[in-house]
């Protein structure tokens, strides 16, 4: 049997910072939110903007956290080595050189990036006979970065993923994990504060060429599993079995599955069959078979349900492909599903386990949901929105000002020091271990429970700011609430302002954006992660394509500029725009 190097810590490109970060903070943990989210959007496509701006929308992803990537080679497969070079390379440079190391759990790739990884030029010479077809998926190359920088192709092991949680002896695990990207993960899945193998959850949240999604069918799956959030919704997961070896690699488990859903209060059922017959509220699924056809299944799919296939081709999305893709899920309403990019025989460690859902059902995002019940997540490409936690209970988030214990509300103006004191409840009755601080999406501080946390304002621009505070719950998924504050800052005497005309636009039209402000030189526009225009003095004005923009409700932001400290900056209260067809 082959055996495969594991990627260590020192082969961590992200190491240095995390060193850094446990050595200063033993507690740094915060994930699981869109302020933990890298969003990869590819600016030579119009469908990518789109993917990009409604992901961006609905979940309030901080700017900061959005790369531009310019790709503009085949939007289905590329070799390993560009994906290395050009793609995975350039993202984790991105997120180091903004200081998002410590934050950063989860990569969430745009539509038109290439889908399939092909490393047949890396395989060594003993591999090349046995490996028919080597390929691997975006999402779990990304997932398994580590191996993919070790220069030798670790991520065949078909144990490569730590994360995946150990299954008890009924065959469901006992345990769910929150994940963090400096967690170190033993080869039995024990959680390492140091040393262990390290990972990254990726996704896709949309796949628009040939078999895949339109931009207006992910907007509106997006949408809903955002809003699906903690409503532990109504329905029921099933199971469906049949005869076909794509269903029997699973099924074993599939009753202590239910069991184990049962006890957790979520329905689920054991149906034999291909697909639900006409029912009404689907809350997840689990099938095996070439084909599916969701509408003539006269069956409804509930806001933030996972629906997976086990079928060969389901990940690939070339026109003449065989077999049903995972986007007939997504189309109906799921908000997530997978699917392997090549043929991957039926290798039960390639797909994920039945307890996918339970791991769901205990609160678990549905990236962590994923990763955390795939073995081999090499061939498996992963689809939707990482974020969503239907069963999730989530802290509710108070910011309390200190001084006079009264509720820090949105377009409050601070000077000075500002002290506040969080304050949060878990519908469940559980407690809240910590809160965390975010500033325009950057990690600032931690308290504990009953702490404080103090921002020394004249450090930072004049003007606008997104404050966050992201309480985390003490259980082992480390559920977060938060609450966002859109607040002005105002201690240097520095103003400006933003206007853009008109505020709904076609995307073959432009936008007029002014500034204008006091005590800067100039201003950057920008707008998801691109820059728009510069402009110099103190009143200017410039005129932006808006297919630049991209379709969808786009926030157009400003930043001015007196000087080289952040203190000498000013930003402008952002305007959204509405950019159609």
């Amino acid at each position: 049997m082959t055996s495969f190097p594991r990627p260590t810590r020192l082969q961590n490109p992200w190491g240095a910072l995390l060193v850094l970060a446990l050595a200063t903070s033993a507690a740094a943990r915060a994930g699981g939110g869109p302020e933990n989210t890298f969003v990869v959007v590819n600016p030579a496509s119009a469908n990518s903007l789109a993917v990009a701006n409604a992901f961006v929308a609905s979940r309030r992803i901080p700017p900061i956290n959005i790369l531009m990537l310019r790709w503009q080679d085949s939007a289905e497969s590329t070799t390993v080595r560009r994906f290395r070079q050009e793609l995975l390379l350039p993202v984790i440079r991105a997120i180091d050189a903004r200081r998002l190391a410590t934050q950063i759990d989860c990569i969430a790739w745009s539509s038109d990036f290439p889908w399939r990884v092909d490393y047949q030029e890396e395989l060594p010479p003993e591999l090349v006979a046995k490996d028919t077809f080597p390929s691997a998926s975006l999402t779990g190359m990304t997932m398994l970065y580590a191996a993919v920088l070790s220069g030798g192709p670790a991520w065949l092991d078909p144990e490569s993923n730590d994360y995946f949680r150990p299954l008890g002896r009924d065959g469901v695990p006992e345990t769910t994990q929150g994940f963090r990207n400096w967690y170190g993960w033993g080869q039995r899945g024990e959680l390492l504060e140091a040393g262990g193998s390290r990972y990254v959850l990726s996704v896709m949240l949309g796949v628009t060429s040939g078999r895949g999604n339109t931009p207006r069918e992910i907007a509106a799956y997006l949408a809903s599993a955002a809003q699906a959030d903690g409503t532990k919704p109504p329905g029921t997961i099933y199971f469906m079995t049949n005869a076909d070896v794509r269903t029997t690699t699973r099924s074993s488990v599939f009753p202590a599955t239910v069991k184990a859903l049962q006890g957790l209060g979520v329905k689920a059922e054991i149906v034999s069959g291909v697909l639900p017959s006409n029912r009404a509220s689907v809350a997840g699924l689990m099938t095996g078979s070439p084909e599916l056809n969701w509408e003539a299944s006269g069956s409804t799919i509930v806001p933030g349900a996972i629906c997976e296939n086990l079928t060969s081709f389901g990940g690939i999305f070339t026109p003449t492909a065989e077999q049903t893709p995972l986007s007939e899920f997504l189309r109906f309403g799921a908000a997530g599903s997978s699917g392997t990019v090549i043929e991957p025989y039926s290798i039960p460690a390639k797909f994920p386990h039945a307890a996918i859902q339970v791991h769901y059902a205990r609160g678990a995002s549905l990236a962590e949901a994923f990763y955390q019940s795939v073995r081999s997540p090499y061939q498996l490409l992963v689809v939707g929105d990482p974020l969503c936690q239907p069963w999730a209970s989530i802290p509710v988030v108070e910011i309390v000002k200190a001084d006079d214990a009264t509720v820090l509300e949105p377009d409050t103006v601070l000077s000075g020091t500002l002290t506040i004191e969080p304050r949060a409840t878990v519908p469940s009755g559980g407690a809240v271990d910590r809160f965390v601080l975010y500033v325009d999406g950057v990690r600032v501080m931690e308290c504990g429970s009953g702490g404080t946390l103090t921002l020394d304002t004249t450090l930072l621009a004049d003007g606008y700011h997104d404050l966050r505070v992201v309480g985390i719950d003490m259980s082992a998924v480390e559920t977060q609430g938060r609450q966002i504050v859109p607040v002005s800052f105002r201690n240097h005497g520095r103003t400006l302002e933003i206007e853009v005309e008109p505020r709904r636009v076609s995307r073959s039209g432009s936008v007029q954006v002014s500034v204008r402000g006091t005590g800067i030189d100039g201003a950057l526009v920008f707008a998801t992660g691109r820059v728009l225009g510069r402009t110099t003095g103190t009143e200017s004005a410039i005129e932006v394509p808006a297919e630049l923009l991209g379709r969808g409700m786009v926030t157009v932001r400003a930043t001015g500029r007196g000087g080289s400290s952040p203190a000498d900056g000013v930003n402008a209260v952002p305007v959204v725009v509405e950019v159609t067809d």
